[in-house]
């Protein structure tokens, strides 16, 4: 096996593990859409995904907190802003049911 190779596999055993202990631990994630990846690197870097998923915002107090964590220091490009906001307001609406907590197991 080439070292590309070995790193290769390597790399994927390591996502492989951090998803898993990703799931187990019970983190939620945020819906699927074609801006999950980035909301959710910009914004766990700082909370947890539940921080999120608890919102119920419309689209103007989403654009608000977009620029709010933008001026703190949220990492989202010039480029992707309207479409950061129509995630968020699209999945997280005022008028949608507040966030279950899954239960945990004792």
């Amino acid at each position: 096996m080439s070292r590309v190779e070995i790193l290769s596999t390597l790399l994927v055993l390591i996502l492989s593990c951090v998803s898993l202990l990703a799931a187990q631990s019970g983190t939620p994630s945020l819906p699927n859409g074609a801006m999950q990846a980035k909301v959710t690197t910009a914004c766990t870097e700082c909370h947890e995904a539940r921080i999120i998923l608890q919102q119920r915002l419309s689209k103007a107090a989403w654009t608000k907190e977009v620029d709010k964590m933008t001026k703190w220091g949220a990492v989202i490009e010039p480029a992707d802003r309207d479409a950061f906001i129509d995630y968020l307001s699209t999945n997280f609406p005022p008028d949608k049911a507040p966030y279950q907590a899954p239960r945990m197991r004792k």
